[in-house]
């Protein structure tokens, strides 16, 4: 494979990308949502190719739920691309304008960073949706997928090709790679004559080591090790629902609960009947001491346990005496992802979302809830826990950049 090549073609492709009209990219769009409702059966055909391998190899269920594209996901797949679609077009945007006494005017407007470099693991849906968002807001985008998707991301792959073609933009705007061997992930990440920017979405082993080899600016989608905390004012039945969903509803992903902290008021209340909850849906529960005098017969958690992101149906528990001592906690074992408090006290609720240091906090609501789509983005490229450039979940306006656009009249430096 001839890296160079390719990459120039593609920065050749973002430079026409950049200033294309918002209506040719609407329709490359609302091509590749048809596409991907008519080839809904050949999708779920490659990724059962996907998931016989996953299964062959051990993976967990939790990753293999990551994996699988059914119906209802190829759907919602084709209904973000539609929802950004929908969404103002950030590329042009005047985010303010002035005029200098000597008369020039001076506006600093929103651009395409250019060329985004996708290195990411498990997830095809992340194929999609990386595509139509850089696409919508004018950047080429390079896409390196894990070995484990390469049937399904191949195949989605294509019909965004297709889509492209049908506008008449070249296929080197999205440029898929399609070979699974490492050695290309540690050449793409050299490549900063050519990309602008890095986001690698996977395992923390994965994103440690790009970011040490990159000569690219990284924005790295980071481990989601996210916390939930029960206060003494909580309601009791909205606290166990919502730490059951921020757990249970989808285990191997970024934005589910790990961690589990309940005030000590309120722990013999709550405890008994999330335990019976969690226990129907085969969660394992490591408690601290106080949690297995309240719970028992559960494991006892470890030290290594609160800095875990377990990607499964595991949750660590520990009975706190304050939500001072909750908001330490977090703020000393947390990624920095997603956090949220369950109470009806607005006071402590407020002191929470104000002390707590992550990318989104929330009040009497799931952390699962931390998502491109629900925030209306139509989709996301990743939760950043960075705090330069982009944090939390990333749109398309995370994606552009700013110039100055100065109008004169003959004005000279003096």
């Amino acid at each position: 494979m001839n890296i160079i090549n390719s990459l120039a073609k593609t920065k050749k492709a973002a430079r026409t990308l950049a200033v294309t009209p918002t209506a040719v990219k609407n329709k490359v769009l609302a091509r590749l949502a048809d596409l991907i409702l008519k080839n809904k059966a050949l999708i779920i055909k490659e990724n059962s190719k996907d998931l016989a391998n996953a299964r062959k190899n051990g993976l967990s269920e939790a990753l293999i739920d990551r994996l699988t594209l059914n119906e209802k996901r190829i759907a919602d797949m084709a209904s973000s691309v539609k929802e950004v679609i929908k969404l103002n077009d950030p590329i042009g945007t005047v985010l303010s304008s002035w005029i200098r006494p000597m008369g020039i005017k001076i506006q600093k407007v929103r651009v395409p960073l250019g060329v985004i470099c996708m290195i990411y693991e498990s997830r095809p849906n992340v194929t999609v949706d990386s595509a139509s968002l850089c696409l919508k807001s004018g950047n080429a985008i390079i896409l390196r997928g894990g070995k484990e998707a390469i049937n399904s991301n191949k195949l989605l792959a294509k019909l965004i090709s297709q889509a492209l073609s049908s506008a008449g933009l070249s296929k080197d705007t999205v440029w898929f790679v399609d070979s699974t061997d490492r050695k290309i992930v540690y050449d793409l990440v050299k490549m900063d004559k050519f990309i602008d920017l890095l986001i690698p979405r996977g395992s923390e082993e994965m994103i440690s080591e790009i970011r040490k080899q990159s000569t690219i600016p990284v924005l790295s989608h980071g481990k989601g090790l996210c916390t939930t905390y029960i206060d003494k004012s909580a309601n009791v039945p909205m606290a166990v629902n919502i730490t059951f969903n921020a757990k249970v509803q989808r285990p191997g992903v970024c934005n589910a609960t790990e961690t589990l902290l309940v005030h000590k008021d309120v722990a013999h209340k709550v405890l008994p009947v999330l335990a019976e909850k969690l226990s129907q849906a085969d969660v394992e529960i490591r408690g601290c001491t106080k949690t297995t005098a309240i719970i028992k017969g559960i494991k006892k958690a470890t030290t290594p346990d609160w800095d875990t992101e377990f990607h499964d149906l595991i949750l660590a528990v520990k009975v706190v005496n304050s939500v001072d001592e909750a908001i330490a906690h977090i703020n000393t074992h947390s990624s920095g992802h997603s956090e949220t408090i369950i109470t009806q006290n607005k006071t402590t609720a407020e002191k929470f979302l104000k002390e707590i240091d992550s990318s989104a906090v929330f009040h009497n609501a799931s952390t699962r809830l931390h998502d491109g789509s629900v925030f209306g983005f139509g989709s996301e490229l990743g939760i950043s826990t960075q705090k330069i450039h982009a944090r939390g979940t990333m749109g398309m306006n995370e994606l552009t950049s700013t110039k100055y656009v100065v109008r004169g009249t003959g004005q000279i430096r003096k």
